[in-house]
C-alpha cells in the first residue's frame, strides 16, 4: 500500500509521524512523508519518501514569531503564517502519488488540507492526534488557556465554553479552508475543533490511555495506542563531547524550550542561574545558539541537538515547555518533569503530569532563578515523586504500541 503521511508542525509534531511511517515501511508498505523541507534530511536518514511543502527558510521564519508561543495568539499565528499556504500543495502531492484502490491517508491533527484532499479524491484517511488536550469534552475537559470554566463545573457550562471556543477557532481557519475547498467543489467544513478535525472514519491518539483516560463523549472511532518514541536516534551524529560530559560528574538537570523556541534567552539564563544556585551540572539543548548566555560555567554545557533517549535516561531531571514528545521521553526515562509552558498542548500536558505525581510546572512569567531553583529541589529530593516515576517508566511497551499503531492503520483501508 502507499501511504501518504501528512504532519503539519515543529519536530514534536513531525518525529512521531516519523517513526509510525518508518515501522509502515517495514511492514512492506511505501510511505511519504510531506510537510515543510525543514524535515527533509530526517525523513530520508529515515528511509521514507517525501515531499517538501514549502521551504526551510519559511520554516524558520513561523518559528521566529514570538506569537507562535503566546497563550491566545498561537493559533491563529499558526493557520495563517504556517496552515492556510499547505491547502494547495497537500491537494497537488495526493493527485501525484494517489494510486486508486492502493492509497491511504495519515494526517496530524492541523494537516487540515489532508482531508481536503481525501475527500477529492475518495482515499481512506486516519487522523493522528499526538495530545489528548485534541479532544474537547463536557466530562474530563483538556486545560486549554484562555478556556476559564474549571474542572468541577457542570457538563452544560463546559460545552458551553467548547461552543464559544469553536466559534472563535472557525473565525480564524474556514474563510481560507472554506474558500480553497469550494474552488474544488467540496462542501464547506464547520465546528473544526469539536468535530472536523477528526477523521470520520479512524482517529488515533497515540498516548496510552492511562496518561489520559477517553472521555464518553470523544468520537467514536477513536482508539489510543501509546507514544511514539522516534527521536533521531542512530539518524544524527552525537557529538562525542555529550558522552564526555555526562561521565564527567554527578546527573546533571537538562533544559529545553521546545525545538523551534527560537525566543529562549530568558529561559537560559534563568537555567543557568538556578544551576550555580543548586550547584548542579547541566545541559542546555537548543538549535538557536543566540539565545544560550555568552559564557556558560564549567558545569553547564550547551548542544544543538541530542535525542532525548541517549541523555534523559541519565539526567537528573528534565525542564522543558511541555510537548507532548518530550513529555513522553521523560516519562519513559523517569525522571521529574518541571515545565515552563507557554502555549499549545502544554497546560494540559502538566495537568497529566500533575495527575501522575510526577512534576510540576511554572509559567513564564514564574520561571526565575530562585522559583526555578526550589522547585527542582523539591523534585529531586521527593521520594514518592521517584517511586511514582519509576512506576511509570515500567508501563512503557513502545514496540507493542506502534505496532498496534500500524495494525490500526492498515484496517482502516479496509473499513
Amino acid at each position: 500500500m502507499r501511504i501518504l503521511i501528512y504532519p503539519m508542525g515543529s519536530a514534536g509534531d513531525v518525529h512521531p509521524h516519523i517513526g509510525v511511517g518508518q515501522a509502515l515501511k517495514a511492514r512492506g508498505h511505501e510511505v511519504f512523508i510531506i510537510t515543510n523541507g525543514y524535515f527533509e534530511s530526517v525523513a530520508q536518514a529515515a528511509g521514507l519518501g517525501f515531499r517538501a511543502i514549502g521551504t526551510a527558510e519559511e520554516f524558520k521564519k513561523v518559528t521566529d514569531d514570538p506569537n507562535l508561543w503566546h497563550p491566545s495568539k498561537s493559533f491563529a499565528t499558526l493557520v495563517h503564517k504556517a496552515l492556510d499556504p499547505t491547502y494547495e500543495p497537500i491537494v497537488h502531492f495526493a493527485r501525484e502519488l494517489h494510486q486508486p484502490g492502493n492509497t491511504l491517508i495519515v494526517a496530524g491533527t492541523l494537516a487540515f488540507g489532508a482531508r481536503n484532499a481525501a475527500e477529492l479524491l475518495d482515499i481512506p484517511m486516519v487522523t493522528v492526534h499526538l495530545a489528548p488536550s485534541l479532544f474537547l469534552s463536557r466530562h474530563r475537559m483538556p486545560y486549554i488557556y484562555g478556556a476559564p470554566v474549571p474542572q468541577w463545573a457542570p457538563g452544560w457550562l463546559k460545552a458551553l465554553q467548547w461552543w464559544g471556543g469553536s466559534k472563535v477557532a472557525d473565525g480564524h481557519v474556514l474563510p481560507g479552508l472554506n474558500a480553497f475547498r469550494k474552488k474544488l467543489g467540496l462542501p464547506p467544513a464547520r465546528d473544526v475543533i469539536r468535530n472536523w478535525w477528526h477523521s470520520p472514519t479512524r482517529v488515533l491518539g497515540l498516548f496510552p490511555e492511562w496518561f489520559a483516560k477517553p472521555q464518553p463523549d470523544w468520537p467514536s472511532q477513536t482508539r489510543l495506542t501509546g507514544f511514539p518514541m522516534f527521536d533521531e536516534r542512530g539518524l544524527r551524529q552525537v557529538p562525542p563531547e555529550v558522552q564526555a560530559f555526562m561521565e564527567a560528574g554527578d546527573a546533571p538537570i537538562v533544559f529545553t524550550p521546545g525545538s523551534a523556541m527560537a525566543h529562549g534567552q530568558a529561559f537560559f539564563e534563568a537555567a543557568v542561574a538556578a544551576l550555580q544556585a543548586l550547584g548542579r551540572r547541566g545541559i542546555l539543548l537548543s538549535q538557536y545558539p543566540e539565545t544560550i548566555p555568552a559564557k556558560l560555567p564549567d558545569n553547564v554545557r550547551h548542544f544543538n541537538y541530542v535525542p532525548f533517549s541517549l541523555v534523559l535516561p541519565r539526567a537528573a531531571a528534565l525542564v522543558y515547555h511541555g510537548g507532548i514528545g518530550t513529555c513522553a521521553q521523560a516519562l519513559q526515562a523517569g525522571i521529574p518533569h518541571l515545565l515552563h509552558h507557554m502555549a499549545h498542548d502544554q497546560k494540559d500536558n502538566l495537568s497529566r503530569i500533575q495527575d501522575l505525581g510526577v512534576g510540576d510546572g511554572l509559567t513564564p512569567g514564574q520561571f526565575k532563578p530562585a522559583r526555578v531553583a526550589s522547585m527542582l529541589d523539591s523534585l529531586l529530593n521527593d521520594a514518592k515523586l521517584h517511586a511514582q516515576a519509576r512506576e511509570i517508566r515500567a508501563r512503557f511497551t513502545p514496540d507493542a504500541w506502534l505496532n498496534e499503531t500500524c495494525d490500526l492503520i492498515e484496517a482502516t483501508a479496509t473499513e
